[in-house]
C-alpha cells in the first residue's frame, strides 16, 4: 500500500485490531460503526443553465459564486447496512460531541456497547464529550461507547471513507448552492441507502495484511 509511511509496532497493532473487529459477526447489541467527516463547498451558478436537449451534454457557465462551506458528519454500520449523516457549520469539539450523542441516543438507543471506529483527528476523543456535556451525561454516554482508532496516516482502514466516497458520487457531487438543498439531498440519499440496507463487504483480513506487508520478518529484525 503506497499510503503506508512506516510499518511500526503501533501501526501493526492498530491495523490488526481493526481487521479483527471487522471480522466479527453482526451483533445488534454491539454494532461496529465507522465515522468520519468531510467539507462541502456551497456553490451557486451566476448564470442560468442552458436547457438540455436529447443527446446533449449539460452546459453551464464556468463562473460561480461561493456561499461558504459546511461540514458533513457520516457514520455507517458496514454489516448492518445503516448510516446516519448530519450537516454542521463547523467540525469543532462540540459538533463532534453532539453528533456522537445523537448517534448513541437516537440511532442506537438500545445497544449495550457502540464500537466506534474513527481516525486521529484532535476532536475525535472522549475529551470532546467531557468538555461539551455535564460530567454525568458525558460519562453515561462514554460508558456505552468504545473508541477504536485507525493507525496514523491510515484512514483507508476506516470504512466511513468508502461511504463518504459513495455519498460524494451519488448525492453531493457538483454545485449545491444552499444548506437547505444540501440537507434535503442528503436526507433522501440516506433514507434510500438505509431502506436498501446497503452494506459494505470488507474483505481485507489480518492474513492479507501479513502477506501484503510482510511485517513478520520486520518484527524479527526489530
Amino acid at each position: 500500500m503506497w499510503c503506508v509511511p512506516e510499518l511500526t509496532a503501533e501501526f501493526v497493532q492498530r491495523m490488526e485490531h481493526l481487521l479483527a473487529l471487522y471480522r466479527k459477526p453482526l451483533n445488534p447489541k454491539q454494532p461496529v460503526v465507522c465515522m468520519d467527516e468531510k467539507s462541502k463547498q456551497l456553490i451557486a451558478d451566476t448564470r442560468p443553465i442552458l436547457n438540455l436537449r436529447p443527446g446533449k451534454i449539460l452546459r453551464r457557465d464556468h463562473e460561480y459564486k461561493r456561499h461558504g462551506t459546511r461540514n458533513i458528519f457520516l457514520a455507517v454500520e458496514p454489516k448492518g447496512g445503516r448510516r446516519y449523516t448530519k450537516v454542521t457549520k463547523h467540525r469543532k469539539k462540540p459538533d463532534f460531541a453532539q453528533f456522537i450523542k445523537e448517534l448513541a441516543n437516537d440511532i442506537y438507543p438500545d445497544v449495550r456497547k457502540l464500537h466506534l471506529v474513527c481516525d486521529n483527528l484532535n476532536t475525535h476523543f472522549e475529551k470532546s464529550l467531557l468538555e461539551t456535556f455535564p460530567k454525568t451525561e458525558a460519562k453515561a454516554l462514554l460508558k456505552r461507547i468504545k473508541f477504536h482508532y485507525t493507525p496514523k496516516h491510515a484512514s483507508w482502514l476506516n470504512m466511513a471513507e468508502i461511504e463518504l466516497s459513495i455519498l460524494d458520487r451519488q448525492c453531493i457531487k457538483g454545485r449545491i448552492p444552499t444548506v437547505d438543498l444540501l440537507k434535503t439531498k442528503m436526507a433522501a440519499w440516506e433514507k434510500q441507502r438505509n431502506d436498501q440496507k446497503a452494506a459494505i463487504n470488507w474483505k481485507f483480513s489480518v492474513k492479507d495484511a501479513r502477506n501484503k506487508f510482510k511485517y513478520e520478518s520486520i518484527s524479527r529484525q526489530n
